[in-house]
Formats: C-alpha cells, sequence, structure tokens
C-alpha cells in the first residue's frame, strides 16, 4: 500500500481533538467579558473535537501502525491545512470574521505565526475570539518545535538536521528514542519562557488578558497583537524592552537556551549562527537608530529602541511594531525588505531562510573560490568547528534556490491579481517569510484587508510554504511522490 492511511487519519483526528480542547481554554475570558462570544466557542470546540473524535475512532485498531515516511509528508502538510480550517469555525459562527476566506487567512496566518491580518478594528473583536487568535500562533509555535525535533529531521527537510546534531539528549543515529525527551525539554522551555513574559508584562502595566496574549504572540514569534497599533499602543520603553528580550529568545535556537539554563555559557558563544544573529541584531539596530536620530525622529533612546524593536521583530519574523520603518527613508525601508529574507535561528519559532543557512551558503561560495586554485584539494565546510556533509550542503542551495524562485514567482502572480509592485513583493516577502508587516498596502501601518480573494489563497498557500520548510508541502505536488516506485 502507498499511504498507511488509517494512521494518517488517525494523527490528523487526534489533532482535531487537541485544536478542539485548546478552543475550550477560550471559556474563561468569555466569561469574564461577557461579549456574547461563549456559544460560538463552545460551538467550534465541539465541532471540531467530534469530528476528530470519529476520525480517530474509526481508525483506532489499524494494526499497521508504522508512519512511514511518505506518510509523514502527508501527516505534516494536512495537519497544518485541517487545523486552519476548523480553527476558523470560531471566527465564522462568532460573526467576526464570517467571510470563509478571510477567516482561514487569518486562521492559517496564526497557526504559521506569520501575524497578516484582515482584520481592521481589532479591538472590536470579542476577547473569547481575540485570545483564540492568540492561542493559535503559540500553538503553531510549539508545533514547530515538535516539527523541527521529530519530523523534519526524519524526513531530511532543509538544514535542519544542524539542529538535531546540537539538540539536548538527541544524536543523529539515535533519533527516535529521545524525541519524546528532548520535545518534553523545549515544551517546558516553550511554556516557561512565556509565563515569564507575561508576569513581566503584566509587572510593567498591560492589563492580564493584554499580558498573556502578547506572551503567547511572543514566543511564537507570531506578532498577534489586542491593539490596532500592535505595541506602538504602550508607550511604556519597560514593555517595549521586555519585549524586544523575548523576541530576541523566540528568534533564538531553543537549545541554546537550554544550554544556558544549565550554565554552558561557552559553547553558547562559540555557536556562530548565535554570534551572527546576535550581533546583526544589535549593530544594525544600533546604525539604523543613528541614522533616523540625526534626521530628527525623537530623543536618542526612543531612535535607537524603535529601531531596534524593529530590527529584532523582522529579523525574527515575529511582526510587532512601534514604528512606521517604511518612513524611514527609502534606503532603510529596502534594507528592513533584505532583512526579511534572513530569518532567526533554526530550531527557534521563527520562520524566514534562518542565519544558518546564509552562513553555509557564504562558506561554500568562499570555498568555491579556493576550489579554484585548488581543484584537486579536499576543502570542507565548517560550522561550529565540524564538517558539514555535501549533502546537508546541496539540501541548502536547493531550497535557497526555490526560495527565491518562489518569491519571484509569487511576485508576479500577485501583480497579476492587481497588487501594485511595492504590495506585490511586500506582501509575497512577508508571507513566505511568515513575518506579517510588509510594504506597499500591507505596510506596518496597514493590514491585508485591501488584497483580493483570489490573492489571499495565494498569500495562505506561501504561509503554508514558509512555515513547513517548502520541500514538505512541494513534495506533494511530485509525480512520483504518488507512485509505487
Amino acid at each position: 500500500m502507498l499511504f498507511n492511511y488509517r494512521v494518517i487519519i488517525n494523527i490528523l483526528g487526534t489533532l482535531l481533538m487537541l485544536n478542539g480542547m485548546f478552543m475550550l481554554s477560550c471559556i474563561p475570558f468569555s466569561l469574564y467579558y461577557k461579549e456574547g462570544d461563549l456559544f460560538s466557542i463552545i460551538l467550534s470546540a465541539t465541532i471540531t473535537a467530534s469530528f476528530g473524535f470519529l476520525m480517530w475512532f474509526f481508525t483506532k485498531n489499524s494494526k499497521n501502525k508504522e508512519l512511514r515516511k511518505r506518510d509523514g509528508y502527508l501527516v505534516v502538510t494536512f495537519g497544518w491545512l485541517i487545523m486552519s480550517f476548523f480553527g476558523s469555525l470560531p471566527y465564522i459562527l462568532s460573526g467576526s470574521i464570517p467571510n470563509l476566506t478571510d477567516a482561514f487567512f487569518e486562521t492559517l496566518s496564526g497557526f504559521s505565526t506569520t501575524g497578516a491580518t484582515i482584520l481592521t478594528d481589532i479591538e472590536a473583536v470579542h476577547k473569547g475570539i481575540l485570545f483564540w487568535r492568540s492561542l493559535t500562533q503559540w500553538i503553531g509555535g510549539m508545533g514547530i518545535i515538535v516539527l523541527t525535533v521529530a519530523i523534519l529531521p526524519i524526513l531530511g527537510i532543509g538544514g535542519m538536521q544542524l539542529f538535531v546534531a546540537e539538540a539536548p539528549g538527541i544524536s543523529p543515529d539515535k533519533l527516535q528514542p529521545r524525541i519524546k525527551e528532548t520535545a518534553k525539554r523545549l515544551w517546558f522551555i516553550y511554556l516557561g519562557l512565556t509565563l515569564t513574559e507575561t508576569v513581566l508584562l503584566w509587572v510593567g502595566g498591560m492589563t492580564f488578558y493584554d499580558a498573556i496574549n502578547h506572551g503567547l504572540t511572543t514566543m511564537a514569534t507570531g506578532g498577534f497583537s489586542t491593539k490596532n497599533a500592535s505595541i506602538a499602543y504602550y508607550a511604556s520603553p519597560y514593555i517595549q524592552y521586555v519585549i524586544i528580550l523575548f523576541m530576541f529568545l523566540a528568534g533564538t535556537n531553543f537549545t541554546m537556551t537550554y544550554l544556558v539554563l544549565h550554565k554552558k555559557f561557552r559553547k553558547v558563544f562559540q555557536n556562530e549562527e548565535f554570534r551572527f544573529y546576535s550581533g546583526f541584531c544589535l549593530v544594525a539596530g544600533l546604525v539604523i537608530g543613528i541614522v533616523i536620530f540625526s534626521q530628527g525622529h525623537d530623543t536618542f533612546e526612543k531612535s535607537i529602541r524603535d529601531s531596534l524593536f524593529q530590527v529584532v521583530s523582522i529579523i525574527t519574523t515575529t511582526g510587532f511594531i512601534t514604528a512606521d520603518y517604511t518612513s524611514w527613508t527609502p534606503f532603510i525601508t529596502i534594507l528592513f525588505v533584505v532583512m526579511m529574507f534572513f530569518g532567526a535561528s533554526a530550531g527557534s519559532t521563527a520562520g524566514g531562510v534562518k542565519i544558518v543557512r546564509h552562513i553555509i551558503l557564504v562558506k561554500n561560495s568562499l570555498m568555491e573560490l579556493k576550489r579554484q586554485l585548488h581543484p584537486n584539494a579536499v576543502i570542507p565546510i565548517r560550522l561550529n568547528g565540524k564538517a558539514v556533509s555535501r549533502e546537508i550542503t546541496y539540501n541548502i542551495l536547493a531550497f535557497i534556490m526555490i526560495y527565491i524562485s518562489i518569491f519571484a514567482l509569487g511576485s508576479v502572480v500577485m501583480g497579476m491579481l492587481g497588487a501594485d509592485f511595492n504590495t506585490a513583493i511586500g506582501s509575497v516577502a512577508t508571507c513566505l517569510g511568515n513575518i506579517g508587516p510588509g510594504i506597499g498596502d500591507v505596510g506596518p501601518v496597514d493590514n491585508f484587508a485591501s488584497i483580493s480573494a483570489p490573492g489571499k489563497w495565494v498569500l495562505a498557500f506561501l504561509m503554508l510554504l514558509g512555515r513547513l520548510e517548502l520541500f514538505t508541502v512541494l513534495m506533494l505536488f511530485t509525480p512520483y511522490f504518488w507512485k509505487t516506485n
């Protein structure tokens, strides 16, 4: 049999049951604020969990419970899709987003931790529904951690083997027996950081509701906010610095956080990706801050703070804003567009290409120059002192080539659907990189409401592609994936 359909359906059913239970966690906010969204949340949770239970129940006695590599591609891709379709129910049934296209776009934007929104008045949405919106990002971020540790390395996706080699308790040759242990450790770190940020924001002046929502979406590098003005609503430097810190931590390889908690600081600072990631955020934030201060942006401290906030937000693909970076001169706007293709660390909740891929790309390019002079020499590429296999290098080269090609093709398609040049490239770059704000009509002070319905489906597909590391989804469109031989 080409696919183990019973196992695939069983896992998807389990995911839907979990999705339904997560929806029920919105009930306390619905009861407290009494805004009339309680019934729609309960009904959505019931439909989702019931459908999932039926899928699980009728496939639970499968004799062959082995999840093969080919099955894994279907589970990952359809898992994200089915979670998003059923996750749209609270929006639709409550009337917050009655249109299916918009509701699916908002939900997939949540689960993919993109943060692109079609809502024009976020603060008018019922609190229970708004909490569900934030929770979808936290679930998506948590799912990416498991995906990174448990699924992508087995499928041989992207550069994630590098993360596996660094992850606590994992060795590439003994991956599966340690998956549960490692995922549990990373989940505890993820949950712990979320709770810590929530408390710090609450202490800093946010309401508990706003604090927990921003805690959820920061650690997921999602960027959904409870305010129309995003973090710019809060004039408090304390709140903004706390969010900068936790965006940075969310964009850091979770293995590095694990090492810090075990006081292995030396290993952290020896990590090339972390050094480049932290160094770039600091240097870019300072340089841009000095430039905008020299042009009369505001006080020196606020210029640096706004600059650092936007740099970290874009690099980590979080998407929060405190200022409109597209108004800071064309040069800085272009610089931010370039940063949309960076991404933060592998093994984090951030989207994008990931810095480690760029490091290996640059090293491989430099090595090719050396090989021209010494064609018979064996010159390996090294990362953190270890040789990187040619297989991983080729995989990364292919990933970046496909990423650029999809960006170009997506921009053309969006242009054909009526978007102007800036909006076309801005919307594609930000959705493919799971960032949120772009340029043009989807800039930091705008949203995606003006995008046509076909355009929203195209961008939703790009969100899924970017979140699942391209190959996971694209594999399903190849003829040999569906052949027995």
